[in-house]
């Protein structure tokens, strides 16, 4: 059997990404009559093909090959411009896909079938994506634009190495606390927008805890001052974050340390009932509270660089009392550690030698960092909500805390 032609691969490619693309064209342009759109399916096919035959041809004919394409587009657009059909769209469409022909042959056909399903995926999209536009406010566009500051300039610019006393600091990781912090807001703000406000602030304490319960609850406690008709599903959520937490920190220790699985969920039970408890009775009393709820400002500053802050500090303390007191200061370490990071507490003990420590005592300095981050967002709450308000707030993270400590202490002496 004779072999393929290994040109004819990148070429096929070429072709497919074109008549992927001219397809959507194509649909797009259906109610319009024959001849006088710019191009169509066979069209945008025969463009991918003649960017892959550019690209294999020496660089003078792909030259021209390449401004013949752009020339019978442009005409084809001028025509189309004196038909009053001014958008630049299928024009636009028509060089991209030369492109991604060109692509097919000197990068792969595989990322050029999917810049070519990426491009379907936009052009079809144009009904959703001017009724997002038209839907947004001017305050919605700005705070959009101060979270792609945050996240896209800012951020990868910062070094991604341990500096300062210790090495406590990692810049990159730091920063990385405002991006999620600011992320979970403007999530908090869109779930309460599309599924009103108490259903969204549940949807955020549950997905936004898997990342990082610590990072909703203040945000959640932001929004308690300006939302106090929302306080019963704002402490609910800040509540069932935790919950998410303990759950999270009891599948990451099966799965790293299963050894010291059962220790740690009995020493955590009394916290999860409790919180779920008094999750349950806020939500309750949510049903009660009625009014409209201000959503405010979808991007909150002010929070996200407190709770950075206090890793940093945390981060710092941490290290220095591991760095004074050696493997006697481990559970003191990992509880600072896991008032911001209950995850890196767990992997961190996860890692040490099997022989170092017993099972039992593995689940309870493992409770430590949950314990201790159950208090860190307590305080948070408070400090951030401030007023009656927050300490209702805090209230079931606080009891949790007390409920866990109470039956650990019973535990200890039977």
């Amino acid at each position: 059997m004779a072999a393929v032609d290994p040109q004819l691969i990148p070429l096929a490619a070429a072709l497919a990404a074109g008549l992927i693309v001219g397809m959507e064209r194509g649909w797009a342009q259906r109610a319009m009559e024959s001849g006088r759109r710019v191009a169509g399916f066979r069209t945008f096919g025969l463009i991918g093909l003649a960017g892959g035959l550019a690209a294999l041809a020496p660089d003078s004919i792909g030259a021209a090959i390449g401004i013949g394409v752009a020339i019978v587009l442009g005409v084809g657009y001028a025509r189309s411009a004196r038909d009053d059909h001014m958008s630049a769209t299928t024009t636009i469409a028509g060089l991209l896909t030369f492109a991604i022909g060109v692509a097919a042959v000197r990068l792969g056909p595989a990322l050029a079938l999917a810049a070519a399903a990426a491009t379907f995926a936009i052009l079809s999209a144009r009904r959703s994506m001017h009724a997002l536009l038209r839907g947004l406010s001017a305050t919605e566009v700005e705070a959009v634009a101060r979270f792609l500051l945050v996240a896209l300039v800012v951020l990868p610019f910062l070094p991604d190495a341990d500096l300062g006393p210790y090495g406590a600091w990692n810049p990159r990781r730091i920063w990385m606390v405002v991006v999620l912090v600011a992320a979970l807001s403007f999530g908090g703000y869109v779930a309460a927008r599309r599924f009103g406000n108490e259903r969204g602030i549940l949807i955020v304490a549950l997905t936004g805890a898997i990342v990082s319960s610590t990072a909703v609850t203040a945000d959640l406690a932001r929004r308690l001052p300006a939302q106090p008709t929302a306080r019963g599903a704002l402490t609910a959520g800040i509540a069932l974050a935790s919950i998410v937490m303990f759950l999270r920190v009891q599948l990451l220790t099966a799965i790293l340390m299963p050894r010291a699985l059962a220790t740690l969920a009995i020493a955590i039970a009394p916290a999860t009932i409790v919180a779920a408890l008094l999750a349950l009775l806020a939500w309750r009393r949510q049903a009660g509270e009625s009014g409209a709820v201000p959503l405010g400002n979808p991007f909150a500053f002010g929070p996200a660089l407190m709770l950075a802050g206090l890793v940093a500090l945390l981060s710092l303390v941490a290290r220095w009392s591991l760095d004074r007191f050696g493997s006697a200061g481990m559970a003191v370490a990992l509880g600072l550690t896991g008032m911001s990071d209950v995850d890196a507490a767990v992997m961190t003990l996860a890692g040490l030698p099997a022989d170092s420590i017993d099972d039992r005592t593995a689940g309870l300095v493992l409770a430590v960092p949950v314990l201790a981050n159950t208090a860190i967002k307590a305080g948070i709450t408070m400090a951030i909500a401030r007023g009656v308000a927050g300490v209702r707030a805090a209230a079931p993270l606080l009891a949790s805390l007390a409920a866990s400590l109470v039956g650990l202490a019973v535990w200890r002496l039977s």
